[in-house]
């Protein structure tokens, strides 16, 4: 398991994302390495996900924000949203798929979300 931010920077984390970098490229080797024995290696990349880990961290009031500001589904997300792909990749339909990324971040990597004006002009 990578991170969102094993592919895009993020101020004051880089020793989080430089770690979790070296996993995307550390996936790409071992499977080469490893597919002569059958053997299938990928990388999931969450972004931001709600958990244990950061709840007494992150305020609802900040998560909320971060969440309107960063990612276009509007949402963090939550175990449940990542944890299908972990199932599909360890199982039989995913035996031809080795060295792969996977980026499960509500589209936040996609690029940077309009402003809220512009949304508000669109939809009219």
């Amino acid at each position: 398991m990578s991170s969102k931010n094993g592919l895009d920077g993020e101020f004051g984390h880089s020793h989080y994302n430089s770690s979790k970098a070296g996993l995307v490229l550390l996936t790409k080797t071992m499977a080469i390495e490893l597919a002569h024995l059958n053997i299938n290696v990928n990388a999931v990349c969450p972004g931001y996900v709600r958990g244990p880990m950061n709840f007494e961290v992150d305020s609802d009031e900040f998560v909320q924000e971060f969440a309107e500001r960063y990612i276009p589904m509007n949402r963090v997300g939550k175990f449940e949203d990542i944890s299908p792909l972990f199932l599909f990749l360890a199982s039989d339909q995913a035996k031809y798929i080795t060295g792969q990324t996977f980026v499960i971040d509500g589209g936040q990597l996609a690029g940077q979300k309009p402003w809220k004006d512009l949304l508000k002009q669109i939809k009219g």
